[in-house]
């Protein structure tokens, strides 16, 4: 079984999730619960539970604040926040599951679930690259999380030269040579890229445009990138393409 508690400073969202929880999860006791960062650390160190629902922002301090407080963290955490594009970017390249307020049942339910199978010690370095992301500091190095079947990788986003589609993986290309396939979609990685100089110039391939070394326009097109590597071009990508480079050339 796998012991749970709730903490959320909200009554009326603790008591829908532990209803969810009682009715549809039968492999989750809940052991306890808490309305804020000290209630929760007190009863986290009470129950030892192997799963905590954790709300980001509570009346006392937010759940980063209630993690840090704790000696050691030896469970994992499903956070439950309300919508924050910046936040959400920030799980994502974490790979660490959240929920979003107001809670829909059925992503309750999966997240659980997938909580069965979380590796502890994967999910701290999770929880690290998560807490870089969500401080501000313009020096710092946005890393990304890639989990492969054997391993959790922590990547610079400006290592990763370029990304592959391969039906339902992605093959990811590093600048060192280094090729990592994850199981995944291109469009996932498109979403959580794009703001960060990525560009899909074709079905298939998801480019970073700092490697970019040419583009040849005979035969739709084809983009050269650094050791000589060629990636076509879809030709409805390639007006939007010469567009970005036209941007580019201008700062």
């Amino acid at each position: 079984m796998l012991r749970t508690i709730v903490i959320d400073d909200e009554d009326y969202q603790r008591s829908a999730i532990e209803k969810v929880i009682t009715k549809f999860c039968p492999n989750v006791a809940l052991v306890g619960s808490a309305n804020g960062v000290q209630s929760g650390i007190n009863t986290i160190t009470k129950n030892k539970p192997d799963l905590v629902l954790l709300d980001i922002k509570m009346g006392d301090g937010t759940g980063f604040d209630l993690l840090e407080k704790l000696d050691s963290i030896n469970f994992k955490v499903i956070f439950i926040t309300a919508f924050d594009q910046y936040a959400i970017k920030a799980f994502r390249f974490s790979a660490i599951d959240y929920l979003l307020k107001p809670l829909d049942p059925d992503d309750l339910i999966a997240a659980v679930e997938k909580a069965e199978n979380i590796i502890l010690k994967d999910f701290n370095v999770q929880l690290k690259n998560l807490k870089e992301h969500l401080t501000p500091d313009e020096n710092r190095i946005n890393k990304i999380i890639i989990k492969t079947f054997d391993n959790v990788h922590l990547v610079p986003i400006n290592e990763i030269l370029y990304c592959e589609s391969d039906g339902n993986y992605v093959n990811i290309f590093l600048s060192d040579q280094t090729k990592i396939m994850v199981s995944a979609l291109l469009k996932d990685y498109e979403d959580m890229l794009s703001s960060n100089g990525f560009f899909r110039v074709h079905r298939s391939y998801l480019i970073n445009m700092k490697y970019i070394r040419s583009f040849e326009k005979a035969d739709g097109g084809t983009l050269i990138l650094e050791n000589q590597i060629k990636i076509p071009v879809a030709s409805r990508k390639k007006d939007e393409l010469l567009e970005m480079f036209e941007i580019l050339t201008r700062k």
